[in-house]
């Protein structure tokens, strides 16, 4: 076996970072996960993940965790909810049985950030994910590496795979190729106690999703098993950082300010997620890379995930990342290729492939997200899903 006597490193302790480890570890493969969270109990921000059965799901499947996900997940997550800016229902799922069959190529289950890390951080062997490792340099060291974190540290590792996400520090010693600013800006939040801090979306929510649109903007929520509302505003903005509107988001009285000029024309009901202090905001402007992209393989350094690849808001991004852990782990450990640089060569090939196409389909769908249309765009596509 290609890894037989080395040691792997794996940067960062996302999803595709920790499906890798789990991945390799069954094979016998010496691995440690290096992760910048001071410890596995950092609060998981951000909507809830639906996998698909050809990725995510496919992954986990391999990974032996099925029975692990199904006491995880959330049935009944993955219903949605149509409406209008004015709250308006226009499509619903709500009364739908919730799915229990995850053998269908069908279904989407989602499941809460938090839980799918700690499903995938209790199959690893102990002490296989470092705690407060930063990474901050990549140094050569024979036909292996030394890596340097911020506490300090130093560890050496003949094999390095990046995970380390949308602001990666290591895709600048594979690659100096830029990512793209896609014209859309997310403005995410999270309403903890929801029921109490915003009611009337909770109720609308119904365990599910919300997806709102109207005159080329969107808003999403999604309620978490805990209790608390994700939000995110998805639309076009010239200033990717917004800075021109001079928003603090740690200031939710600036943030609604922006989002009372901003949306108008949308009901005051959805202002009931400035009226609490318990939330908070953050500005993420969605990037991709060139649908064309591509770099000379390396034989002891790769990337996976969206430090790979990115795109606009798809929902996507946690398949892609989970399939490339899979996709390269098979190539690490296939009897076809003779050497790391060979295997990481065709794994790399076959992924850039993969998401070019992922990215075009995001970026044409986040086109409709955001077109005057979209109510009736989303309405034909989630009618069109009951045919299946």
């Amino acid at each position: 076996m290609l890894l037989d006597n080395k040691k792997v490193a794996v940067i960062g302790g996302g999803p595709g970072g920790l499906t890798l480890a789990r991945l390799l570890q069954q094979k016998g493969v010496d691995v440690k996960l290096y992760e910048r969270d001071t410890d596995q109990f950092v609060r998981q921000q951000g909507a809830t993940l639906d996998l698909h059965y050809e990725s995510g799901l496919k992954a986990l499947r391999e990974a032996v965790l099925m029975e692990e996900f199904q006491r995880s997940f959330r049935p009944g997550a993955e219903r949605v909810t149509i409406v209008d800016n004015n709250l308006v229902v226009h499509y619903t799922e709500r009364d739908n049985e919730p799915i229990d069959d995850l053998n269908n190529q069908y279904v989407r289950p989602e499941i809460d950030r938090g839980p799918l890390r700690d499903l995938l951080i209790a199959s690893l062997d102990e002490d296989t994910v470092v705690w407060n490792s930063k990474f901050t340099e990549l140094k050569e060291n024979g036909n292996g590496w030394d890596i340097f974190f911020e506490n300090g540290a130093t560890v050496y590792a003949d094999l390095v795979i990046a995970s380390d996400g949308a602001n990666s520090k290591v895709r600048k010693y594979i690659t100096n190729i830029e990512r793209i600013y896609s014209g859309v800006t997310i403005v995410e939040g999270n309403i903890y106690n929801a029921a109490a801090n915003a009611p009337i979306l909770w109720e609308l929510t119904n365990g599910g999703k919300i997806f709102a649109h109207w005159n080329g903007k969107t808003i999403v929520l999604s309620a978490k098993g805990e209790g608390s509302l994700s939000f995110y505003t998805i639309t076009q903005e010239q200033d990717e950082l917004m800075k021109t509107a001079g928003i603090d988001y740690s200031d939710n009285e600036h943030v609604f300010t922006w989002f009372k000029e901003r949306f108008s024309d949308w009901s005051n009901d959805w202002h009931e997620i400035f009226l609490t202090k318990e939330s908070y905001f953050v500005v993420r402007p969605q990037y991709y890379f060139p649908q064309n992209q591509s770099w000379q393989p390396l034989a002891n350094l790769t990337i996976i995930g969206d430090a790979a690849h990115q795109t606009p808001p798809s929902g996507d991004g946690v398949n892609q990342a989970m399939l490339d852990a899979l996709e390269l782990c098979q190539a690490l450990l296939s009897e076809e290729f003779t050497t790391m640089h060979q295997a990481i060569a065709s794994f790399e090939e076959n992924m850039l492939y993969r998401t070019s196409l992922a990215t075009q389909e995001a970026l044409e769908l986040v086109e409709a997200m955001l077109s005057k249309h979209s109510l009736q765009f989303f309405l034909t596509f989630f009618n069109g899903l009951k045919t299946q």
